[in-house]
C-alpha cells in the first residue's frame, strides 16, 4: 500500500467525497493501489480498465474523431478519460493513466509517453476547462517502472488537487470569518 494512495483515500473520505478510476497502461494497477488501504470503500466507488481504444469511446465517452485522429496517447483522451469515468461512476473525482508502457511505439509515441489526468467537481479546478488538469510525462525504465511511475504520478496529481482545494475553502472561511468576502 502507498502512502499516497492512503492519503488520497484519508482526504477523500475526510471531505466525503468519492472517486472513479479510468486505466489504460496501467491496467488496474491504480484502483489496486486503492483498494489495498483499508477503509477505501468509503471513497472508492471502481474502475474501468479501457485497454482497448474503442473501449475508451465505449464506455467513457472519450470522441471518437479524437481517438481516429490522434489515437489513445494523448492529452485530450486522457482529461476525456477522467471526466468520463466520473460521469459513469457517479463520482466527484475522476482520475485517468493512458500511455505507453513498451516495449514498442503507440499511436506515433514512444514509449514512456504518458498522460495522467484528473477532473474534478464543479468549481474545484481553478483555470482549468471542464473542471480538469492534464500532466505529460515523459518517463524512463522498463515496462514495469513506467507503469508503476504512472500509478504515482496519478495519484500525487489527484493529492495536490484535493490538498489544494481543501487550502482553497479553509483560505475562504477564514476570509469570511475576518469580515471580507
Amino acid at each position: 500500500m502507498s502512502s499516497t494512495a492512503a492519503d488520497v483515500v484519508r482526504l477523500l473520505t475526510v471531505k466525503g467525497e468519492t472517486l472513479a478510476v479510468a486505466e489504460s497502461l496501467t491496467g488496474g494497477m491504480v484502483a489496486a493501489a486503492l483498494t489495498a488501504v483499508p477503509g477505501a470503500s468509503k471513497a472508492f466507488r471502481g474502475s474501468v480498465t479501457a485497454y482497448a481504444t474503442e473501449l475508451k469511446r465505449e464506455l467513457l465517452g472519450v470522441d471518437g474523431e479524437l481517438l481516429a485522429a490522434r489515437g489513445a496517447v494523448d492529452p485530450q483522451v486522457a482529461a476525456q478519460m477522467a471526466a468520463g469515468v466520473r460521469t459513469a461512476l457517479g463520482a466527484d473525482w475522476g482520475i485517468a493513466t493512458t500511455g505507453v508502457a513498451g516495449p514498442d511505439p503507440q499511436d506515433g509515441q514512444p514509449v514512456g509517453t504518458v498522460f495522467v489526468a484528473v477532473d474534478g467537481p464543479p468549481g474545484a479546478r481553478r483555470g482549468c476547462a471542464d473542471g480538469g488538469k492534464v500532466e505529460a510525462l515523459r518517463l524512463n525504465g522498463d515496462r514495469a517502472e513506467i507503469r508503476m511511475e504512472s500509478v504515482r504520478s496519478v495519484l500525487a496529481l489527484l493529492l495536490r488537487e484535493l490538498a489544494s482545494e481543501q487550502t482553497g475553502n479553509e483560505r475562504a472561511q477564514d476570509t469570511e470569518r475576518n469580515g471580507g468576502f
